[in-house]
């Protein structure tokens, strides 16, 4: 009696779990990139040789080449408002808060008289002030 085998070894390849694992890293990747939050606000800061940094920045003000201001309040997201407008924002954001620093993130090649500004309003409702700089 010869029993003959009916299993025959196939040489396919299923393709179902590898595009599960590329599926699975593509919505890992895009999670991962949405999470992240960039600096929409391109500015290209002065150098500094001194390293000092600051632990309470309440607000952040930022003047881009252009002379565009934006004030992002603790981790939000930068708000863009008129040059106008930024005095009365700071105080109604900040009130009489002495430990709370502003730090001004400008454009080294802005106008001077831009960081005056910032300098004269902080200076006028006794605010901390720190200017951002490159390493």
């Amino acid at each position: 009696m010869a029993l003959k085998r009916r299993n025959k070894v196939s040489a396919e390849f299923s393709m179902s779990s590898m595009t599960d694992l590329i599926f699975l890293l593509l919505l890992f990747f895009v999670m991962a990139s949405t999470m992240s939050s960039p600096n929409d606000i391109k500015i290209n800061l002065p150098q500094a040789r001194a390293k000092t940094s600051t632990k309470h920045v309440a607000a952040k003000v930022s003047i881009d080449n252009l002379g565009n201001y934006s004030v992002a309040l603790g981790k939000a997201k930068p708000e863009r408002i008129a040059a106008e407008q930024l005095e009365g924002y700071l105080v109604e954001a900040l009130g009489n808060d002495s430990t709370a620093y502003i730090a001004l993130h400008a454009d080294e090649d802005i106008a001077y008289k831009e960081v005056v500004r910032v300098l004269d309003i902080a200076n006028q409702h006794h605010l901390k002030l720190v200017i951002a700089t490159k390493k």
